[in-house]
């Protein structure tokens, strides 16, 4: 069927077409035939011949599977393109989707789902139809069969309020919420009725919860009609019992947690937040119920209940702590939580405790801190028994595995409220757990761990503990279990403070790490731990530098992760930088020896697979080696590492030619050269002309954005340099042509954010060092195009540079820097905006209106403040011209904009007198547009 569909010169495909491709998309067995299907079928749902299609699909309701694709389509269509139907269309369109999931009902709940959520879409987008709900109900509430479907509808609609695929505005959504919350009544008094026809038909009252849960997300419930109403009665009442089913008892957990969520402000909904705790407080006996039958599933809701009674009381817990619904008993469900056997049950509080460790660290008040570090400890103790391992456990800890993220969070956890403790304390009972009992080797381990997330935490001064912990670990024989010494070796990285404070240390630290880095299990986490001493104790480490240097050529021959192998560089660059500066060259020299040759042999044999026969291993080592090799070096001398890299750089030249047309090695090569430069500054002036040259005639051919990204390095070190701007400029022109040609091709911005990111960076910087070169220049004008058609990206980096240029550029028209050079740039700046000023504005607006996410509009606003600054009466015509253009209506016939919201946005904005003003006014404008 698909040459058929090729041939038919886009008309409209006949419905045995379609079947056709539906059967195939779900029968064939040939994946390319089911490719094909769905490629065609995607582009039927894009053309105008879908609406039509999917209805006399749904009428002839011939099986499951073309009704789910045209139930799908119809749902797609209203969501996305709403806009192609005619208005007086809408009502037919109402009335024949309401005949199809009334005539479709008993086929398949997937299809009744992708129905109410068609006709949901409609309603909220077709302002014509008012008081949808009443209709609803009036219609369809008494006849018991259409009961599952009206529930449905009912449940969806609420949901598709905020639903990010229905630009209607924040009038019309507003217009909704208010209609939404003045019949919310009367869907609960249905609600109530559903349930008590339903007894105990499960079916129904999980349709009934669902649906309540779904009108409390929103918020548009009375909470005092709530307090009083039966349906809470019956919530709570599924869930004591306990033979209720698993469905069930999730849908009443859902709702439940949704009701706490809805009543997140206590104080203002008092009647149905007192009703509340104390249902949630009777359901610690069905717990413990749920924990005799080892039902998990039940466990687990109980306790995402309790987390969330604690969330939304907290507050009140922690302001009047064990009065009222201050009630500490909150606190102890959650404790017996921590106490459940599994750790998945513990971990579902993890955001409380965060949040209650926040409020409290903000209050400081020692005698709130007295009351709660009980429940911390008891914390602390659950958390620290859940991250045992198994007794019969080999090996080492997993940190990948689920448990290892489980030990990982608990780790981040315990490191955010070991304040209320007491650090020291708590690191000296866990220690003493050690020197006075003899644990199991599981016990150790795991104390060791808890010891090793707060070791960095315990003040490092005078500490006879934290020396006598040190002391101890490091004389740990080889026989423990292998597991307990991975541990040991963590929690001596982390104390790399108290090594520094007591260099007596560093020899037996070091010789004990130096066994682990010996035995494959434990070389990388040794390598860590080394990392981390090397950084602290940069200065005492100098005298080990020849180690370092041993263990770094012999890299390969420990059983190191990448990460592990690289940190290890990093540790060795911090130490060589310390080193006297005579001595630097030579050691840099002997460091980068390994990298070097490894490339030189690669360069000169044929490409082959394995870890090391990759170049970026390589280039990742020499650029950790120049990006933490930083000696302090007075004006004047010569840097240390200039030598060094200019002898490096044919290896590094090669390697890129080599490998041209390979874009991760040559990202990796631009990274190792950007190192480089950053290095030695401008000592590496010797590199530009060659290194210039071969990125310029490589881009021509593969234009690889990381040398727009290299380049924007190159003009930061030396665009202040007068004799290196025209060649920087010539840079940059030839490194543009391409780069254009790229951008215009179709899709071009969209499919390469990251050349859009790069190049603006290196426009950017441009305009940071030598503004004059560029806006005299003939690119200049093509640059503020590029970027002007750029400015409705929504890609996060791409977005931001783009923005920064636009912004920077204004600005070095509008910052009187007494340079001699400012009335030229604001000549050149005022000549650019008479050209590009109208556009430039009315593209922000729209993109801001209609394409960019929330997050990117401080950007925006920052462009716009700087043209105001640069000139506001001429910025002011400019804005009202584009109000004017904006859509004042949406197609379902609601209103987008009236012509105060206009002149009010038009008023804040051109009246502002500090940024943060034009973007709230921008916020709040666009929220009429999404």
């Amino acid at each position: 069927w698909a040459p058929v569909c090729a041939g038919d010169g886009g008309g409209k495909p006949s419905l045995e077409l379609v079947y056709h491709a539906v059967q195939a998309l779900y029968h064939d067995p040939d994946p390319a035939g089911k490719e094909r299907a769905s490629l065609w079928l995607g582009e039927l749902q894009r053309s105008m011949y879908a609406w039509e299609i999917s209805d006399q699909l749904l009428q002839l309701q011939r099986d499951v599977e073309s009704c789910y694709f045209a139930a799908q389509t119809m749902k797609m269509k209203i969501q996305m393109s709403f806009y192609e139907l005619p208005a007086e269309t809408h009502i037919a369109l109402r009335d024949s989707l309401l005949s199809h999931i009334q005539n479709l009902k008993e086929l398949s709940p997937i299809i009744i789902t992708q129905l109410a959520l068609a006709i949901a879409d409609l309603a909220l987008q077709m302002a014509s139809w008012k008081g949808c709900v009443h209709t609803l109900i009036e219609k369809y509430s008494s006849d018991i069969s259409s009961l599952p479907f009206l529930m449905e509808i009912l449940t969806v609609l609420p949901e598709e309020v905020h639903s990010r695929s229905l630009r209607i505005g924040a009038n019309r959504r507003a217009e909704i919420i208010e209609d939404l919350a003045y019949y919310s009544s009367t869907v609960v008094t249905l609600l109530v009725s559903c349930a008590e026809k339903a007894g105990n038909d499960e079916k129904i009252l999980i349709k009934v919860f669902r649906c309540l849960s779904s009108w409390f997300n929103l918020g548009v419930l009375d909470s005092n009609f709530m307090a009083n109403n039966r349906l809470l009665i019956v919530l709570f009442q599924v869930l004591q019992q306990d033979e209720t089913p698993t469905n069930l008892h999730e849908a009443a957990s859902d709702c439940v947690c949704s009701s706490l969520y809805a009543i997140e402000n206590v104080d203002n909904n008092m009647a149905l937040a007192t009703q509340l705790f104390h249902g949630v407080l009777t359901l610690e006996t069905a717990y413990h119920m749920a924990v005799a039958r080892e039902d998990l599933d039940k466990v687990l809701n109980y306790c995402r209940i309790f987390t969330e009674l604690c969330e939304t009381f907290l507050e009140t817990i922690v302001r009047s702590p064990g009065r009222g619904m201050g009630d500490l008993r909150t606190l102890e469900l959650l404790l017996i939580c921590a106490g459940h056997p599994q750790y998945e049950v513990a971990e579902i509080s993890f955001n409380f405790w965060y949040r209650l460790g926040e409020h409290l660290y903000k209050t400081s008040d020692p005698m709130l801190h007295g009351i709660f570090r009980p429940y911390i400890q008891r914390l602390l103790h659950g958390l620290a028994r859940h991250c045992q391992l198994d007794p019969d456990h080999e090996g080492v800890p997993e940190d990948t595995d689920d448990f290892g993220e489980f030990r990982m969070r608990v780790s981040d956890l315990v490191k955010d409220v070991i304040f209320l403790v007491g650090s020291m304390e708590c690191f000296s009972q866990l220690y003493s757990t050690l020197k006075e009992g003899n644990p199991p080797w599981e016990v150790t381990e795991a104390v060791l761990f808890i010891m090793a997330a707060i070791a960095k935490s315990v003040d490092p001064e005078n500490n006879p503990t934290l020396t006598e912990v040190l002391e101890q670990v490091v004389l740990l024989p080889q026989t423990v279990h292998i597991a307990v010494r991975y541990t040991s070796i963590e929690l001596v990285g982390e104390m790399s403070e108290v090594v520094d404070r007591n260099p007596r240390f560093l020899d037996p630290v070091l010789s004990y790490l130096m066994k682990g880095l010996g035995e494959k299990p434990l070389a990388s986490v040794a390598a860590k731990a080394l990392h981390n001493i090397c950084s602290v104790c940069r200065d005492h480490m100098a005298q080990h530098f020849q180690g370092l240097l041993d263990i770094a050529r012999a890299l390969d021959s420990f059983a190191l992760s990448t990460d592990a192998a690289v940190g290890l560089l990093k540790g060795t660059a911090l130490v060589l930088a310390r080193l006297p500066l005579e001595k630097i060259a030579e050691c840099l020299s002997d460091l980068c020896d390994v990298q070097v040759m490894a490339l030189k042999k690669l360069i000169s044999q044929e490409p082959s697979n394995g870890k090391l026969s990759d170049p970026t291993v390589w280039l990742d080592r020499l650029a950790v080696i120049f990006r933490h090799t930083n000696p302090i070096v007075e004006n004047g001398q010569m840097h240390p590492c200039q030598k060094v890299i200019q002898e490096i750089w044919p290896v590094l030249s090669e390697t890129l030619n080599k490998h041209q047309a390979d874009n991760r090695i040559v990202e990796r090569c631009c990274r190792c050269l950007r190192f480089a430069v950053r290095c030695v500054g401008k000592g590496s002036a010797a590199l530009l002309q060659p290194l210039v040259t071969q990125m310029v005639s490589v881009y021509q051919v593969y234009p690889h954005s990381c040398f727009l990204y290299l380049g924007s390095i190159l003009v930061d070190e030396y665009g202040m340099e007068e004799g290196c701007r025209q060649g920087l400029l010539d840079m940059l022109q030839a490194l543009c042509m391409p780069t254009f040609q790229l951008l215009e091709s179709p899709n071009g911005l969209r499919n390469h954010p990251d050349t859009v990111d790069d190049l603006f960076r290196l426009a950017t910087r441009f305009v940071q060092r030598s503004p004059v070169t560029l806006l005299s220049s003939q690119i200049v004008v093509h640059l503020i195009q590029c970027a002007i058609a750029a400015t409705s990206l929504d890609h996060r980096d791409a977005n931001c540079s783009v923005m920064k240029f636009i912004r920077d550029l204004v600005h070095t028209g509008v910052a009187n820097d007494h340079e001699d050079d400012f009335e030229v740039r604001k000549q050149l700046i005022s000549q650019a905006m008479g050209q590009h000023g109208q556009l430039l504005v009315t593209q922000l607006i729209q993109s801001s209106c209609f394409c960019l996410p929330p997050y990117t509009l401080p950007d925006v606003a920052e462009v716009i403040w700087e043209i105001m600054l640069f000139d506001r009466p001429t910025f002011c015509r400019w804005l009202e011209s584009t109000l004017k253009g904006l859509p004042k209506e949406t197609s379902g016939g609601a209103v987008t904009v009236t012509n105060k919201q206009l002149t009010d946005f038009h008023k804040q904005v051109t009246s502002a007198e500090e940024c943060k003003q034009v973007c709230w006014a921008i916020r709040e404008f666009t929220r009429l547009f999404r």
